[in-house]
């Protein structure tokens, strides 16, 4: 376990521990999304007891990855940490220009002993932070998918009865992914037709989900739907094994739910969903809850209040360990900083209890990355209890991506045509026969990183 003995470290205190480093500034690179903004109102606080100053620079998703990775790759060393998500592990340990942080974190000078690393949520944190012995930093943003439905739609009375007397069982939140497309298909309904008892001015839909291959729609269906079937992008060995039949089966099913869902998805990108959730035109979805966040809440939706949240639906004809999608991230230090101790010691005030406490109080709410942080005053909300029980079982069983070093020409080769599957354009076996040339062009006989 990474940190000092209390007996070493007795008295620690952020305020002593940055005294040889006050006065130094450091540029810190992260991604913006609710959660960022409301961090970088806390920020303040620690300059103000260290006497470190922070340039905390928020980007869009992909600016964040093409310029932190453009600095790291570069060794130039702008930035002392910088956001990674756990895809961009395995090109950048290939690279050797991460900073592990163990000698940082045995260091008693600078080692917070109360952090409490065994806090953190598992799988997320181990499978994200280590490799090959070493810790790369701590689990500081945990976006993960959930399930989400319309809760005022799944307790009308009207449709209740009539999805019983359809499908021979009670309508309510999806448990298994045969549920998530009987629900999805039911719901699907043209302009004219009767929704909860009223007709309907335009086409409704039964589910939306994520499209566009430059987002997160290949590593949705990877994580969601190819693991928990027992596929996957390579067998144990590292191999590529983008045809099986596993896959097969899952792209055959998730194909099935394109067909309920509004005709503009393949260009829906992960900001989009959430978009049409709350503009009442689907029923349910698969969505970043970090996005939901966003909507839910009066003022933001009027469907506010109307929503209702699960786990990702299970797939009861698998028996192996269910998985779920999602992306834990962290801050890492650039190899090439000249100001690490520094930089480690903001790392471990983010993912601070104190200060992880402050920030979901301040933004009423957040996405846990410490165990200890379901147990907070305000995620006892009974308004929020649905979300945050989603979240907790996604997170149960939610790792951070496999080290690949060449993950990005992976999923720049596999969205495609995984999206010409949902479009109808190419059966799933033409898709995995595609899919495995393609992989086996990029990864040769393996696909993983070696420790």
């Amino acid at each position: 376990m990474l940190g000092p003995s209390l007996v070493q470290a007795q008295g620690w205190s952020y305020k002593e521990a940055a005294k040889p480093y006050a006065g130094t500034s450091i540029r810190v690179l992260d991604e913006i999304t609710p959660l960022q903004e409301t961090m970088k109102q806390l920020v303040p606080l620690f300059e103000e007891e260290t006497g470190i100053k922070v340039d905390y620079e928020l980007l869009g998703h992909a600016d964040v990855i093409n310029k932190g990775q453009a600095d790291l790759f570069s060794g130039r060393g702008y930035y002392d940490g910088i956001m990674l998500h756990g895809l961009q592990m395995g090109p950048l340990l290939a690279g050797k220009v991460l900073e592990p942080i163990d000698g940082f974190a045995s260091d008693a000078k600078l080692a917070n002993p109360a952090l409490d690393a065994s806090d953190f949520l598992q799988p997320a944190a181990g499978t994200l932070t280590q490799w090959g012995g070493k810790h790369y930093g701590y689990l500081t943003w945990n976006y993960n998918q959930i399930y989400w439905a319309r809760k005022d739609l799944l307790e009308d009375p009207q449709e209740q009865a009539a999805f019983k007397a359809r499908y021979g069982y009670d309508l309510a939140p999806a448990k298994t992914m045969d549920q998530l497309l009987d629900i999805a298909e039911f719901f699907t309904r043209k302009s004219g037709q009767t929704l909860a008892g009223k007709p309907l001015a335009s086409d409704f839909y039964g589910i939306v989900m994520e499209g566009i291959p430059a987002g997160t729609t290949f590593t949705t269906l990877w994580e969601n739907f190819l693991v928990n079937w027992g596929g996957g992008l390579y067998d144990a060995q590292g191999r590529p094994h983008f045809d099986s039949p596993e896959n097969i089966a899952a792209m055959t099913f998730w194909a099935k739910l394109w067909k309920y869902a509004p005709p503009g998805q393949a260009e829906y990108s992960l900001v989009d969903v959430p978009t049409v959730m709350g503009n009442g035109i689907a029923a349910q979805s698969i969505a970043w809850s970090d996005f939901v966040l966003g909507i839910d809440k009066p003022g933001a939706s009027a469907l506010a209040g109307q929503f209702v949240y699960g786990g990702i639906p299970r797939n009861p004809a698998y028996q192996g360990a269910r998985h779920a999608g999602g992306e834990p991230s962290l801050i890492a230090i650039s190899k090439a900083s000249k100001k690490k101790e520094a930089t480690f010691l903001f790392l471990q005030w983010l993912v601070d209890k104190e200060t992880q406490a402050e920030l979901i109080a301040k933004g009423a709410g957040g996405v846990p990355i410490r165990s200890s942080v379901f147990g907070l005053p305000a995620l006892q909300n009974p308004e929020t209890a649905s979300l945050y029980g989603a979240m907790k079982d996604t997170l149960e069983v939610l790792p951070a991506k496999p080290k690949l070093p060449k993950f990005f020409e992976i999923d720049t080769a596999l969205a495609p045509i995984v999206q010409q599957v949902g479009l109808g354009r190419l059966t799933p076996e033409q898709a995995a026969k595609q899919g495995q040339a393609k992989l086996v062009s990029i990864c040769g006989d393996k696909c993983t990183l070696d420790q």
